[in-house]
């Protein structure tokens, strides 16, 4: 049964969180250390490289951190769109037809050879974007099962407010980003230890997680 209004959100749940945040890392791992050191999510750093070639005068460089920026921009935008067109639907949730985009996307990724490195990152970091967009709470707190930055920030947050009021529902929340940031760890060495083994097929790894989490996604939280 799929979740209807009224009832808990698998998407909130721990159990979900944890296999799309080590599916993320691996995600990053994989364009980083397979697909030519560029940053599936994290797009601050792909910005600096883009600015930094761009000043370098080095075109081509710059282009390749250029399109994984605006293919990540274009995932959030299409993950809005379809939650607009099919949020109301009770068939199936939209967000396990964002899940179901990004398995296929991911799946295709693995039959590309380097020489399709500037592609394969672009959809990569497509696929990081609808999956952040779509996925914004642990437990009714906002996080990202994709990047650390915002996690880390909120972690370190509950850890003070829990130091000065002892307020329990703040050690919880501080475990709880601190243990996304752990399987976020945890994905991005998956994917470093799987790349020498499987090359560009180690991306099926991830849509093999995102696979669970659709079919997870039948079930009440």
């Amino acid at each position: 049964m799929v979740w209807k209004k009224g009832e808990g959100q698998m998407s909130e749940a721990m159990s979900t969180v944890i296999i799309l945040t080590i599916s993320g890392g691996l995600q990053d791992a994989y364009t980083y250390f397979y697909r030519g050191k560029v940053y599936a999510n994290a797009q601050t750093g792909n910005i600096i490289n883009f600015t930094h070639n761009m000043i370098s005068r080095s075109w081509h460089t710059a282009f390749l951190y250029l399109l994984p920026i605006l293919s990540f921009a274009g995932g959030i935008y299409v993950s809005e769109l379809i939650r607009g067109r099919f949020q109301c639907r009770e068939a199936i949730h939209w967000r396990q037809i964002v899940v179901i985009i990004e398995i296929i996307l991911l799946f295709f990724v693995g039959f590309m050879p380097q020489s399709f490195n500037l592609f394969a990152n672009s959809l990569v970091s497509f696929v990081c974007a609808m999956q952040v967009e779509a996925f914004r709470k642990v437990k009714g707190s906002a996080f990202a099962s994709t990047m650390c930055i915002g996690n880390l920030r909120s972690a370190t947050e509950m850890l003070y407010r829990y130091r000065k009021t002892k307020n329990r529902e703040s050690l919880e929340k501080c475990l709880r980003y601190y243990g996304v940031i752990l399987f976020f760890a945890l994905g991005a060495a998956a994917g470093s230890f799987l790349v020498p083994l499987f090359q560009e097929k180690t991306i099926w790894f991830s849509s093999g997680l995102l696979m669970a989490v659709f079919i997870m996604m039948f079930l009440r939280d």
